[in-house]
């Protein structure tokens, strides 16, 4: 099994879940399906993901191409919790072993305290609540007062909504380092989020200079082995916030998922051998946490049509992978993150059509999988899929440790 260029294009689908987990009624999520609710209300038109093997593992209704030229399974999260930084660690191999802390509440005295008294303002709101509606709700109080809005959710976050006239961003890049001293490095919160906005009250929008200030890996993860190995490691999205910029070559924030693909193709073009990974935010964060489902079916669509225009541009020795962090159900009354599977479908010249790899216990298969490619050492975690997926060589090495079929009766 050799690749004489080996290269990785590993895309994220920030929120695209498949079906509730086992353990989904312990995060309050019974019920979700994120595809597969979106689907019975708008039927999808998907035809390259359903080539790769989206109907064979999301319920979305069969389709005689399905599969037709890629390799396609699911995968369970073994960490505790549904988030974008525990979903993207486990992807490049760890696995947590307890969860991130919450705060549906908000945040204690022993938090907000020293952080109005280091930024010099007093903050409004600090509750668990969607980020436009809180922007609706105490915008025009914070465009008079000159507070910041500070509110959580269901993820581990502390999240500081400012208008860009009133607070500027570089001022609310320092409210957040202050406020990742505070909670991150404090209480081990996972990410504090710069959520700035422009508009006035009625009209209020969020804009795209979004940053995302995350906890460093508490290990080393395939990037880093990647990285030290000489490997490139591009970073498109906010890949280099999840993992607080370790293991990476080269970063790129985007604006948009239309961005964030212009940048995969660009990297297509430039970045010889190594892992291509980009996170495309925009199903998440502007039509799941929005509750909007036709928005989240045509913004799918979307990636579709340009999935079908980056397959040709793939050299023989390149292997695509395109899977999600966790899932984010519009359907239901939440606006917060579902525990769900996630698909995961692989293509390119040398991977067989047509193959079912089951359902993966872990997002670290990813991980290993790649690892496995690039002739790295194995990570603490997963078991790598390649044999699986490689024309002529399934089975050659390595050992499956996943149960049941990816395919969905």
């Amino acid at each position: 099994m050799r690749f004489d260029r080996p290269r990785v294009v590993l895309i994220v689908l920030d929120s695209v879940g498949v079906g509730e987990l086992p353990d989904a009624d312990n995060y309050g999520d019974r019920g979700s399906d994120t595809l597969g609710n979106i689907a019975r209300l708008h039927p999808l038109e998907l035809p390259v993901l359903r080539s790769l093997g989206l109907g064979r593992v999301a319920n979305i209704g069969r389709h005689p191409a399905d599969g037709a030229r890629g390799a396609w399974g699911r995968m369970a999260e073994a960490s505790p919790g549904k988030d974008s930084v525990t979903g993207h660690w486990e992807l490049m191999g760890l696995v947590l072993d307890r969860p991130f802390p919450l705060f549906p509440d908000g945040f204690p005295a022993r938090i907000t305290e020293p952080f109005e008294e280091r930024i010099g303002r007093r903050i409004l709101g600090n509750k668990a609540a969607s980020g436009t509606a809180i922007i609706d709700e105490l915008g025009a109080e914070h465009v008079q007062t000159g507070r910041p809005i500070v509110y959580t959710s269901g993820d581990s976050v502390f999240q500081i909504a400012a208008h860009e006239e009133v607070i500027p961003v570089p001022d609310l890049y320092r409210m957040c380092e202050v406020a990742y001293e505070l909670v991150g490095l404090g209480e081990g919160v996972g990410r504090v989020i710069a959520r700035p906005f422009v508009g006035a009250p009625g009209s209020f929008h969020r804009t795209a200079n979004r940053r995302d200030f995350s906890l460093t890996p508490f290990a080393r993860t395939l990037l880093d082995r990647l990285k030290d190995a000489g490997h490139a490691v591009a970073a498109i999205g906010k890949i280099e916030d999840l993992f607080a910029g370790r293991g990476l070559t080269s970063a790129v924030h985007t604006t948009s998922d239309a961005h964030g693909m212009d940048e995969v193709e660009a990297a297509v073009g430039s970045v010889d051998t190594g892992l291509i990974f980009a996170n495309l935010v925009e199903c998440d964060t502007e039509f799941g946490h929005r509750n909007n489902p036709a928005g989240y079916a045509a913004n799918l669509e979307r990636f579709d049509r340009r999935l079908g225009g980056l397959l040709p541009r793939l050299r023989p020795d390149d292997i695509l992978m395109v899977t999600a962090d966790h899932g984010n159900d519009p359907t239901t009354p939440s606006s917060d993150h579902s525990r769900e599977y996630v698909p995961l479908l692989s293509c390119g010249e040398r991977v067989a059509p047509g193959r079912d790899i089951g359902v993966r216990q872990t997002f670290a298969d990813v991980g290993a999988t790649i690892a496995d490619l690039f002739g790295i050492d194995p990570l603490p975690h997963g078991t790598s899929f390649l044999p699986e997926i490689i024309s002529g060589d399934a089975g050659l090495r390595g050992t499956r440790q996943q149960q049941g079929s990816g395919a969905l009766e």
